[in-house]
């Protein structure tokens, strides 16, 4: 069943919110209770936003596909997954969605509503984290959802999981994600100044791995009909 737009469109709002407010809240969780300890709060961080984001794909996947990420969209557009014309909507709701998490979880942990990052993230490093981290996040949903659909959710939380640990910028790889932690001053945040570089490389390695999919996996040719043998163009 293909649910209509505005549906899918409050499901990615309503995905994107809580994905954010896993990571966020359970980012000043973390600092709080690590007593200054930050690879033990970046754990606690990691294995919050993983199985959150499992749970997230498993309940609004069916609805929307839960892309909650606006990469994650264009690369679905680029292969023909969602018209073009519904994109902007889609990635509209995620950054809306973006922001309302980390503004609920400010508000669980008694913060201001928002409060701007002054966490530098920059750097050469950091972006090629950012490509890799994206690259790999697309790589991963491609080739599992054309072999074996069904786990798509675990695969993406295993590999956000790792990818927290394995690149220097401990994987955004989404920029809805990235505008959304700009606005909170706490272990997850991002300082503004550096969301262009950081969606720039998202975006790169999205497309990237896109392409690359399309020649691995090509789509199937469709099949030609009677008339088409009869009549080819």
């Amino acid at each position: 069943m293909k649910h209509n737009l505005l549906r899918r469109t409050v499901a990615e709002f309503i995905g994107t919110l809580f994905l954010l407010a896993a990571v966020v809240g359970s980012g000043i969780m973390g600092e709080r209770l690590a007593a200054g300890n930050v690879a033990l709060a970046l754990l606690a961080n990691t294995i919050a936003t993983g199985t959150a984001l499992i749970a997230i794909i498993l309940a609004f996947g069916p609805i929307s596909g839960a892309h909650l990420n606006p990469a994650v969209t264009l690369a679905d557009a680029w292969t023909g997954g969602i018209p073009w014309r519904e994109t902007p909507v889609y990635i509209a709701a995620q950054l809306a969605g973006g922001i309302a998490g980390v503004t609920l979880a400010h508000l669980m942990f008694g913060l201001s509503a928002v409060s701007a990052s002054t966490h530098p993230r920059n750097g050469f490093a950091q972006l090629l984290s950012e490509f890799i981290a994206t690259f790999g996040l697309l790589a991963v949903i491609l080739g599992c959802a054309r072999s074996r659909p069904s786990v798509v959710p675990v695969a993406v939380g295993a590999y956000i999981t790792a990818a927290y640990w394995f690149t220097a910028s401990t994987s955004f790889a989404n920029p809805a994600v990235t505008i959304a932690r700009s606005m909170t001053n706490t272990f997850a945040g991002i300082q503004p100044s550096d969301i262009a570089g950081f969606v720039a490389a998202q975006l790169a390695g999205a497309l990237a791995a896109t392409l690359l999919f399309q020649w691995l996996v090509p789509p199937p040719k469709p099949e030609r009909t009677p008339s088409s043998l009869t009549h080819p163009l």
